[in-house]
């Protein structure tokens, strides 16, 4: 089933209108061959499947119709002919390549399946959480019982069966040996890294328990190819090497950090700044049988081998490099960062976060449109910014107003709201940005677009999403304030300020305590036909993980203070 390939090929690709992005699939001249009507497209599984979203996440066949219903809240590639979908209302279910539930109930966890099981987690007795595996009709092969539970691997798999306590499975649940450590990595090639305590070195034990390589590393990951990558460091600076199974260094233990890539060959990386290793690495590529570093420090990122390729960015470019590690001389190379991968007659390119399709002479086959009409005169063009590899932002300029002064003021504003700001092509930053744009709001004279970016801090256990909504009246060119959408001395920030209060009186657990003091005159805002919009930055008055709070009060509730003869209400009503 699975070693067939389906013809024609279809490729996932999207269409941008002022309603958001839809995706379809085209074939390899780049004509659509399933109209874009999905939020979102996978790729075509070897076994004619694809993944897609229309409301909910379901799965279709290359002609577009549904084998399973767009009902579920995410759905996993499938492995070994079966699914983990994802329940909107919790929980997950094992699906058949027909869509049927193969699972008796829904459970907290389920694992993509490997070696005709799959783990999941369970809660006994009121909320403890346990873990067993299910075979590949979905019954319980062996029930939840363990702490900790890892893949199955040619027929064994490890569990931890209680603190300092591991041991190995059949597939039938079987203990075949149990283990006294803190701390165990899943069985690979034989072998299994442990640590006594959390605090000592990592080793490897073999499957009876023998200690093989003795405990020397501050990490040691499961093995492949023969191969292991292990890191000897003592503090925050790394020290990754690469050893074989009887624990000797085939690349010493000085690297920055180090991916294996498949093939028989790893990336090696340089840190940029040794005082600060979480800035990132240059990297090398080294064959992992002799050790042997291949190529200079010259690559920004590296990805796994497919077949004879991999790709590789290099400042603003992304092209692919042979087995030897060098550029391959016959495939195009892309502006901008990101992956390549040669899919049938085409070369798919995910760079600078838009998907695009090119032969293999390097001419663009497709690309999502970069100008979004609004309506008969006015359009939206996607603008890049590049300066450097750490700074991308996409933002909107609008194109075809009559009054070509507002144009101009109206796109100066959104250029310097999306963040384009002079960033030196060379200088290595401290941090990572991101913006792009979507269109929020449009009916009549008003468009509303919001701008999105994401700052990620070098070493921080996360970034800051920043969100800025900018209604634009495309007749006049005003950009509108709230203040506008209200009569002329009404109390506009109290009403409002009362309005959402009580909204956090109903759930006073969602906020900060006593954080709210009432809105500001220019609180961030958006419209839609019937309501009004207020939101806060993350942490203001709720956790981060709240994202932008936002509160929706419809129109009719305010109708008293809205100035119904503005020219903000008129733009949209």
């Amino acid at each position: 089933m699975f070693g067939r390939i389906i013809k024609p090929r279809l490729f996932p690709a999207s269409v941008r209108n002022v309603e958001g992005t839809k995706w379809g699939y085209i074939d390899e001249k780049g004509k659509f061959v399933l109209k874009p009507t999905f939020e979102d497209a996978g790729e075509f599984q070897q076994n004619g499947l694809a993944i897609v979203r229309k409301g909910g996440a379901g799965v279709i066949t290359q002609t577009g119709k549904f084998v399973v219903r767009p009902i579920y809240s995410s759905i996993f590639p499938l492995t070994e002919g079966r699914a983990i979908a994802m329940l909107n209302e919790g929980g997950s279910v094992v699906l058949n390549e027909k869509g049927k539930v193969l699972t008796q109930k829904a459970y907290s966890f389920i694992s993509p399946y490997q070696g005709g099981r799959a783990v999941f987690q369970d809660s006994i007795n009121g909320g403890t959480t346990l873990y067993g595996y299910l075979d590949l009709n979905g019954n319980v092969a062996i029930p939840a019982q363990y702490q900790y539970a890892f893949d199955m691997s040619e027929g064994k798999a490890l569990v931890q069966v209680k603190d300092k306590s591991y041991a190995l499975l059949n597939s039938t649940g079987t203990q075949l040996q149990t283990y006294p450590y803190e701390q165990m990595n899943g069985l690979s090639e034989g072998l299994i890294s442990f640590k006594r305590t959390y605090q000592d070195k990592a080793g490897y034990v073999d499957e009876a328990g023998n200690v093989v390589i003795k405990p020397q590393f501050g990490m040691a990951l499961p093995f492949q190819g023969g191969r292991a990558i292990v890191n000897a460091s003592i503090d925050y600076k790394n020290k990754y090497g690469l050893i074989d199974k009887t624990g000797n260094y085939l690349i010493p233990p000085r690297y920055n950090d180090i991916n294996q890539l498949g093939g028989n060959r790893a990336a090696i990386g340089r840190a940029i700044n040794p005082e600060q290793p979480f800035v990132g690495s240059t990297y090398a590529i080294a064959d992992t049988l002799s050790g042997q570093i291949m190529t200079d420090f010259q690559y920004d990122a590296v990805n796994n081998y497919k077949g004879e390729y991999s790709s590789v960015t290099q400042g603003l470019k992304s092209f692919f490099i042979n087995k030897s590690g060098r550029q391959a001389k016959d495939l195009p190379v892309i502006d901008g960062i990101g992956t390549l991968s040669i899919e049938g007659q085409l070369v798919k390119a995910f760079v600078d976060q838009r998907l695009s399709y090119y032969d293999k002479a390097g001419n663009l086959v497709y690309a999502q449109n970069s100008v979004i009409p609004v309506n008969r005169n006015v359009s939206i063009r996607e603008e890049k910014y590049r300066p450097n590899k750490d700074y991308l932002v996409y933002y909107p300029q609008l194109q075809g107003m009559k009054n070509k002064e507002a144009e101009k003021k109206v796109n100066e504003v959104l250029r310097t709201q999306s963040q384009v700001i002079p960033v030196p092509p060379d200088t290595q930053l401290d941090y990572n940005y991101t913006g792009d744009f979507s269109v929020q709001f449009y009916k009549k004279n008003l468009l509303i677009l919001e701008l999105n970016g994401y700052n990620y801090p070098f070493g921080a256990a996360h970034g800051m999403p920043t969100q800025i909504m900018v209604p634009v009246d495309i007749s006049t060119g005003k950009i509108y304030e709230l203040k506008d959408l209200f009569k002329p001395n009404s109390d506009y920030v109290k009403v409002l300020s009362d309005l959402v209060a009580k909204q956090i009186q109903e759930n006073p657990d969602n906020y900060f305590p006593d954080s709210f003091k009432g809105i500001q005159p220019d609180q961030p805002f958006y419209v839609s036909s019937y309501s009004l919009f207020l939101y806060f930055t993350p942490y203001e008055i709720a956790p981060y993980a709240a994202g932008f709070p936002t509160f929706e009060i419809p129109f009719k509730e305010i109708n008293n203070i809205i100035d119904k003869k503005g020219d903000f209400w008129r733009s949209f009503h």
